[in-house]
């Protein structure tokens, strides 16, 4: 068997898994019973309390006298990083091409009920946070879920999680993403794949060797701008377009049930493909349920898990409800969605042309995928870094960062059908451990929360008012604090 038929044979393997993984019967029902089951139980905390988490995220920034390694804001920019990336645009525009215009929809409600699974995961990220041997907090589903699920199945699940974990670290964050800075490099300026590759490991080795620090330093200035410009296009394409936007917001509406527009000129059509490619590219745009953000969650400086839950959970409606909505609501009011493009990447860069009348528009998409996919990698790192320690121990983490510096360099100059099917197959190993846990510790969560809220249900209670109440609730997690 020579090397191409293998290649080809493990693409077709790997395909399979990944249409199974992600079908209508497998992860996609999870992930939505999930959020459905926490949104419940939470009684909708993610519409009852997005405007004070977006105040004391986006406003307050700090949460005085809270413990941990980094700011609340610098967390939540840490977990923008990781998320909105090449997913808010390939994504978007790979979703609507396969599900039509309806796949918008479902990645609206999978953002909407995925809010609750995002409060969750970073709730239970630092209610069951512990400090490693350099004194740094550490935190995520490789802790919660053993520490939260007595027995061996909270002990399978969390090795399970990790493992998973760092292997995406790798496929979604790093060799994905550095092959859409050096395509969008080379695409643009005409810059050859191995010079981005240098000036990638240049950047990222550089980021890396200060840790989480130097990360949530990094992130909390780079991903307001690289969002606000993005955000800023897509707003000037609308409204030079402002009279398609009636008609563009009714055919989402309407495909998302009927699946009548993924017809003709498409690669599939009907109500479970808007379903399963929405779902799936939403689930891979903000990575609600999966329980990566709980990693940079856990690392915030707060007084009470529910502070920072909450903080968590608006970076799921800022990458999926802001960001992903300007694209999907772009192609779709410019008509680009079925054109026929031979990629989603062309294909955003072809609606945002359209819409503003000029090729300035592809150049603003491309340059959007070099930040975006950039600041993917840093996130990322982080997420791999704490999830090997778990596996290796404390000692994996210099050698951890070192061969993600040097992967960056093989992702910008190597071709990755492949990579793009395992990220995507990786995503949901992650993410099926996680929802399990978040099922089983669904109950203390709600509880915990509720109690909180009752107690500060604005969010201003002085930090020695939290430490009153913690006492008086006799929470577990006050010695963990400080």
């Amino acid at each position: 068997m020579d090397d191409a038929s293998f290649s080809t044979r493990l693409q077709d393997g790997l395909s399979a898994v990944d249409s199974f993984v992600w079908g209508p019967w497998f992860l996609i029902p999870l992930l939505l019973g999930t959020g459905l089951v926490l949104t419940i139980r939470l009684r909708g905390v993610q519409f009852r309390k997005l405007g004070v988490a977006l105040r004391h995220g986006l406003i307050d920034r700090e949460d005085a006298g809270g413990h941990g390694d980094i700011s609340q804001y610098q967390a939540l920019t840490t977990a923008l990083a990781a998320t909105v990336g090449v997913g808010n645009i390939v994504g978007v525009a790979t979703a609507i091409s396969v599900g039509g215009p309806g796949a918008l929809f479902w990645m609206w409600i999978t953002g909407l009920v995925g809010m609750a699974s995002k409060y969750s995961e970073a709730f239970l990220g630092v209610r069951f946070r512990t400090a490693d041997a350099n004194g740094n907090v550490s935190g995520g589903p490789q802790r919660y879920l053993q520490l939260g699920i007595p027995g061996r199945l909270g002990t399978f699940l969390a090795w399970f999680f990790a493992i998973a974990a760092i292997i995406a670290s790798f496929g979604i964050g790093n060799l994905t993403q550095a092959n859409a800075v050096a395509a969008g490099m080379r695409d643009t300026f005409d810059v050859p794949p191995m010079v981005t590759g240098v000036v990638l490991f240049v950047f990222t080795g550089a980021v890396l060797l200060g840790g989480i620090q130097a990360i949530g330093k990094v992130t909390s200035a780079f991903v307001p701008l690289m969002i606000g410009i993005y955000l800023v296009g897509g707003f000037i394409v609308l409204a030079l377009n402002i009279g398609e936007i009636p008609h563009a917001v009714g055919l989402i509406f309407s495909d998302a049930f009927t699946g009548s527009a993924a017809t003709g000129g498409f690669l599939g059509s009907g109500i479970l493909l808007a379903l399963q490619y929405g779902v799936a590219r939403g689930i891979f745009s903000n990575e609600s349920g999966m329980g990566s953000a709980a990693v940079a969650a856990a690392a915030a400086k707060t007084t009470h898990p529910v502070r920072q839950g909450l903080v968590s959970m608006t970076q799921t409606f800022i990458d999926t409800i802001v960001v992903v909505t300007m694209t999907g609501l772009v192609i779709v009011t410019t008509n680009s969605w079925d054109l026929g493009e031979e990629n989603a990447a062309s294909m955003t860069a072809s609606a945002f042309s359209k819409g503003l009348g000029t090729e300035w528009g592809g150049t603003i998409v491309s340059v959007s995928v070099v930040f975006f996919a950039a600041s993917t990698i840093l996130g990322w790192s982080y997420y791999g870094e704490r999830n090997a320690e778990r596996v290796f121990g404390a000692w994996a983490s210099l050698p951890y960062r070192m061969l993600f510096t040097c992967i960056v360099v093989v992702g910008a100059t190597t071709e990755l059908e492949l990579a793009w099917t395992f990220a995507d197959l990786a995503n949901g190993l992650m993410a099926l451990p996680n929802l399990i846990g978040l099922l089983i510790l669904s109950g203390l969560v709600a509880r915990e929360t509720r109690a909180y809220l009752n107690f500060d249900p604005t969010l201003r209670a002085r930090p020695e008012d939290v430490d009153r109440f913690l006492l008086d609730s006799k929470s577990p997690w006050r010695s963990k604090i400080g």
